[in-house]
Parts: structure tokens; C-alpha cells; sequence
């Protein structure tokens, strides 16, 4: 381990790094170098369109450049770390990657988190700046939480607001697009390439996000390969109306992707299918990503105009949770969808499927990992291997996958085996072609009795029902069996409908039909209009819970 290596982060062994160089995976390139190819190899290509507003990579670079050196002369330096929350904005990428060549962390936060969260970043980091808007949805205040976080937080020196500042500092007035002499700019402080570049946040369903050391190596390396899987090219235009900071949205293969290849990010603030439309029409945009839950009001839309918006789009991916086998069927049957499932984690280990796929593997599978040394397990619950295709706990360690959270032994032991695996807690099981299949979450599965039921499963089965928009299967305490299960379910109403009772009876004939065992059907059903969401986009379960 180099001793300048990130404090509180876990470096790859050095027998591993010296494969994933001897391979190729591992270029040595830092982030900041790959943007200035870019800016070289495609100068007049927009990068990023925003608004009204287009940049090109010549000029997202300069501006890079310019708020480099301003931030420079705030006393920010190589070493310091700063928490970024921002929206859907291309200030974004320009404070991204200017904190990537003055050598300094970012630490990628959500436009959803709110004081519990940004300030655990504070406390674990001792973060110096703090990135953010003015107002987000439903007229957040971000620059009052601004100040919630200075005055817990004597790290906090830097403040810099994206709209009305107030008492802080512009971001807008950190950068232009006018070249100016080379001298003129601070000279790169970027890391080198096996160093931690910046830390992402962890997807998981408990708890605060534990912060997740991605090294320039690494992540780019998951860039390179997934813009080939992808297929992007200098054409390529990507709708991006997830938050631009997750990790889906970064590299799968995300902004990092596309500017790889010289194409464009098409900036959206509102992920609706009414502005999304607009958006793909107006930009001619080739690709978009969406979680499962964003899909649903898509096709509905598209159905319901006779839209075939959806078929001109050169790919549609869908990750960040499971998609619905019917919903992946609607897609390419009804709606001539080109669809690329995407499984991934911000850990590491992502898997797609490919566009030359039969149309079952893509429908029912969540596709092949990225790399041959990929490694997967996949383990019973005393850590034995499974038959192939059983469904067990899915371990994984390779090029891109971390060794370790920051500074987080003790999780760090439970979560990762002493030879390196990291135990993902997803379930899943591997078909004989090696295609992946999520089949739920090890702790939303529910011990009814002794029974265990996969919560995946029972969704899938209830989802199929052309009435079901959208379903979360969740655990409640029972004193005689330990736990129950409860379905919650949005509807789709009818003019005729029953009332909730017989439309509860009815669901649970449905899934006697379907085939699921009896155990398995929901003892409980309650109908809902609206599901809460976590900060990445995935169905708030713990909430649910605590509605029951």
C-alpha cells in the first residue's frame, strides 16, 4: 500500500493491481487527464447541453480549468475533502472535475439528503466545503442546512451556492468559458491513478450511506468498458433525469461514459415523461437511463397518447432495482423498446445485458458482468457454494470493486471475507449461459415460520396482474410465526371496481393460480396511491414498515 494512500480507505493488494495492470484494465490515467483527452480528441462536440445552454468539451474544460484556480485562491488544497450536492446542473460536472484536478475529494451527496446525512459526511470526513443550490424540490432550503452543518461542524470553512448565494459563496462566479493563458490556471494537483479519486455513496436500504473510495483506476476502467457495452459513440445523446451524482448516473455507463466517447449529456431537472418527451424530441436523444419506478409513468404515457417516442430511442436501460419481468415485456413487445437491464452497485460489480441477446435472456435476467475477472460467488447462508442456479448471497471482488468502505472496520469485517469478496447482500442466482438473476435482498427476505420467502418473487408474480401498477412486499412482526408478509400494492381503478376486500381476495386467488405457494402469499394487502422513495430512487420499504 503506497503511504499516501487515503487514510480510513482499504487499497487493492498489490499482487491484484499489478494484474489489473498487467491486463490492461488499469491505465494510470486520473480523472482530470481523462476530461483533457476528451477536450483534445472531440474540442467542438457538445458535452453537455443544459437549458438552453450548450458547452462543448473545449469549453466544459476551460471552465474546469477556471474554477480550479479560483478555488485555488479560497486556500483549497490537494488533500482537502468537500461534500457536492448539487442538482441536475452542469455546474455539476464543472465543480466535479475542478476538485479532481486541485487533488481534492468530492463527496458525492444527493440532492434528496437532508441534515442526518450531509452532516454524517461532515463528521466522517472533516469535509472543508460544502457545494450546493439555493432551493431544491418543494423549495428546499439548502443554504439554511448549509448553515445547520457550519455550526456543527468546525471543519466547514467553504460554502458555495449554485443560484441566489446569500451570505456565501457563487458558484456561478467560479468559472467561464473564455480561454485564458495556460499560465493563468493552477496547475494540476489530480492524484495519481491508483490513489482514491473521490467517495461515492453506498445504495443500501439501512442506515446512513457508508462513503465508498473509487481510485481514478478503478472507476475509469468500469467507464471505458461499459461505454462499449453500451455502444455509445460521438452520436451518442444521453437523456439524464437521474441525479446526476449516483452512481448509476456517473458510469453505467452514465456521464463518464458518454464523455469518453465525445457524445452529450442532455441535462433534465424533472424526470417526468411530459419534459422527458420534450426533451428527447427537442435534443434528438439516443439513450436515457431510468430506475423501475420511472418507467411505469413512461409507458402509461406513451400508451395513452400512442406515442412511439420510446421505440426511436437507440437504448432505454433500466437499473437501480430489479425490473419487473412484464414491465421488460411491455417494453420490447408493446412498445419496441430497445432495453438494456442494468445491475450494478456502487461498490463495484455491474452487470448488463447485451444488445445481441435473445429477447429472453433480456427480459428475465439482469444480464453478464463486465470483466473476466469479475470474480462471483455465489453462497449459501454458511458460506457454502450453492448448486448452479440456486439462489444464494452473491460475493464479488474484481478490477472495480472496493476492498473496503471508509473508515469502516468493524462493518468492513461483516461485509467483506478475510481473502477480499465483498458480501453485496443481494440474492441471486447464475443460469448456465452466466447471465445473473436478482431474485431480492438478504434482508428483505422474510423467515415467516421457518418458511423463507424471496420478496422479489412474490412482486414478480403480483406485478403480472394488469391491474397491479406497483408493488413492495414487506415483513411484519407476528408473534406466533416470528414475521408475516404484507403487500403493499397501487392499483390501477376501474370504474367497476370492488371494494379493497374482494380486491384483496381476489390478488391472493390470483396468485394461488399463478403457482405460488401457499406460505408465500401475502397474509396481508394494503392499497396505496403513492410509494415513498429513498434518496436513490428505490422503494422506501423501512417507511412502508412503519406505516404498518
Amino acid at each position: 500500500m503506497p503511504n499516501h494512500y487515503l487514510k480510513g480507505a482499504v487499497a487493492y493488494p498489490e499482487e491484484f493491481a499489478q494484474k489489473y495492470r498487467e491486463k490492461g484494465y488499469w491505465i494510470g490515467q486520473n480523472l482530470s487527464e481523462f476530461l483533457h483527452v476528451s477536450a483534445e480528441k472531440f474540442p467542438n462536440n457538445i458535452a453537455i447541453y443544459c437549458g438552453d445552454q450548450t458547452i462543448s468539451y473545449q469549453q466544459l474544460n476551460i471552465a474546469v480549468d477556471a474554477c480550479a484556480t479560483r478555488l485555488s485562491k479560497y486556500g483549497l488544497q490537494a488533500g482537502d475533502q468537500a461534500v457536492v450536492q448539487l442538482p441536475n446542473h452542469h455546474a455539476f460536472y464543472i465543480v466535479f472535475f475542478a476538485l479532481i484536478r486541485l487533488g481534492i475529494l468530492p463527496i458525492m451527496s444527493l440532492s434528496a439528503h437532508r441534515f442526518s446525512e450531509v452532516n454524517s459526511f461532515f463528521k466522517q470526513t472533516q469535509a472543508c466545503a460544502y457545494f450546493c443550490a439555493d432551493f431544491g424540490a418543494q423549495k428546499f432550503d439548502y443554504r439554511a442546512l448549509a448553515r445547520q452543518c457550519q455550526d456543527a461542524n468546525p471543519s466547514l470553512k467553504h460554502i458555495f451556492i449554485l443560484g441566489d448565494a446569500a451570505e456565501f459563496e457563487s458558484i456561478s462566479a467560479l468559472y467561464d468559458f473564455d480561454t485564458q493563458p495556460p499560465d493563468k490556471y493552477v496547475a494540476s494537483q489530480a492524484s495519481s491513478a491508483d490513489q482514491v479519486a473521490f467517495l461515492q455513496l453506498s445504495g443500501g436500504s439501512t442506515g446512513i450511506p457508508k462513503l465508498i473510495p473509487r481510485t481514478h483506476d478503478d472507476y475509469l476502467y468500469s467507464v471505458r468498458e461499459s461505454a462499449k457495452i453500451c455502444e455509445l459513440n460521438q452520436t451518442s445523446r444521453l437523456l439524464m433525469v437521474l441525479p446526476v451524482a449516483h452512481n448509476f448516473s456517473m458510469s453505467s455507463a452514465g456521464a463518464l461514459g458518454i464523455f469518453y466517447v465525445g457524445g452529450a449529456v442532455v441535462l433534465g431537472t424533472d424526470p417526468s415523461p411530459e419534459t422527458s418527451f420534450a426533451l428527447i424530441r427537442k435534443y434528438q436523444v439516443t439513450d436515457a437511463c431510468l430506475v423501475p419506478a420511472l418507467v411505469h409513468p413512461w409507458i402509461e404515457k406513451a400508451a395513452r397518447d400512442q406515442d412511439d417516442i420510446l421505440s426511436t430511442l437507440h437504448c432505454l436501460q433500466v437499473g437501480g432495482a430489479r425490473l419487473a419481468d412484464v414491465v421488460a415485456t411491455r417494453l420490447i413487445d408493446e412498445f419496441k423498446v430497445s432495453l438494456q437491464q442494468v445491475f450494478g452497485m456502487a461498490e463495484g460489480l455491474v452487470n448488463y445485458t447485451r444488445f445481441d441477446m435473445n429477447k429472453a435472456q433480456i427480459i428475465y435476467t439482469q444480464g453478464l458482468k463486465i470483466s473476466e475477472d469479475d470474480e462471483i460467488l455465489v453462497l449459501d447462508d454458511e458460506d457454502r457454494p450453492v448448486a448452479q442456479g440456486a439462489i444464494g448471497h452473491l460475493l464479488t471482488r474484481g478490477p472495480y470493486t472496493i476492498r473496503g468502505y471508509y473508515q469502516a472496520e468493524e462493518h468492513n469485517a461483516r461485509s467483506f471475507t478475510q481473502d477480499g469478496f465483498y458480501r453485496t447482500g443481494d440474492l441471486v442466482r447464475i443460469l448456465d449461459d452466466g447471465c445473473i438473476v436478482v431474485e431480492g435482498r438478504s434482508k428483505e427476505q422474510i423467515n415467516r415460520g421457518g418458511e423463507k420467502i424471496a420478496t422479489e418473487e412474490v412482486e414478480q408474480a403480483l406485478i403480472t396482474h394488469p391491474q397491479v401498477k406497483l408493488v413492495a412486499l414487506v415483513a411484519m412482526p407476528d408473534e406466533l410465526l416470528g414475521e408475516k408478509s404484507c403487500a403493499f400494492v397501487s392499483w390501477q381503478t376501474q370504474h367497476d371496481d370492488p371494494s379493497e376486500i374482494r380486491r384483496s381476495l381476489m390478488l391472493r386467488q390470483y396468485l394461488k393460480d399463478y403457482g405460488l405457494a401457499q406460505y408465500k402469499i401475502p397474509d396481508s394487502i394494503q392499497f396505496i396511491e403513492h410509494f415513498p422513495y429513498t434518496a436513490f430512487g428505490k422503494i422506501d420499504k423501512k417507511t412502508l414498515i412503519k406505516q404498518l
